[in-house]
């Protein structure tokens, strides 16, 4: 199971973002300060590291800076999830090294599409010469999916919500949900992490 380590001293916000991603499948450990967070990913290392900026005594970027300063934890991907949301903080996050930037308040969908986005990105680097292993789903895939949702669902694993992606393809929200509706279903795909694995598969389709 995915794991994902959650740094964040709002304890309102932290239960949230924990509740919303257990619910797509995901398992989640949560600390309220930096230091703790340190300890924790050392002890079992995440798959992937949600943490806010303001926090006291070890803030955000000190966080980021110690995961890069360590090769054990140097490739995980890491986002910031904070209410700094001016232009300027979002370039001083992403020029430190951080791999996403939510700004606070954001949607469960949005909290969900930018994990999965990374997770996909760091699967796809770690997959490039894997295409023997996954003969079968990608036999499943070619099978059973439409071109249209092999797009909806390349989109998804990209960490694109409904509303982005309905823009991009120039269809309504409900298409695209009815469309994810019908890949959770032909994939026996039960939350956001088990169709997030056959996003990173369906990458390695012959166009």
């Amino acid at each position: 199971m995915t794991s994902i380590l959650i740094i964040e001293d709002d304890n309102s916000f932290r239960n949230s973002m924990k509740l919303v991603l257990e619910l797509e499948g995901f398992e989640c450990t949560t600390v309220s300060d930096g230091r703790q967070g340190l300890v924790s990913m050392r002890e079992n290392r995440p798959d992937i590291i949600l943490c806010d900026i303001l926090m006291s005594d070890m803030d955000g970027h000190a966080v980021l800076q110690a995961t890069k300063d360590d090769p054990d934890l140097a490739d995980i991907p890491f986002i910031f999830v904070t209410a700094l949301g001016d232009r300027s903080d979002v370039r001083l996050g992403m020029s430190s090294g951080a791999d996403d930037y939510l700004t606070k308040p954001f949607t469960d969908e949005e909290l969900v599409a930018a994990v999965v986005g990374r997770l996909h990105r760091y699967a796809m680097i770690q997959m490039r010469h894997s295409y023997p292993t996954f003969q079968k789903e990608l036999t499943i895939l070619q099978k059973n999916i439409t071109q249209r949702e092999r797009e909806i669902l390349l989109l998804v694993g990209r960490g694109i919500t409904s509303k982005e992606i309905a823009d991009k393809l120039y269809i309504s929200i409900k298409t695209v949900q009815a469309h994810r509706a019908n890949l959770m279903k032909k994939l026996n795909a039960v939350n956001a992490a088990h169709l997030s694995r056959w996003a990173v598969i369906a990458e390695l389709l012959p166009s």
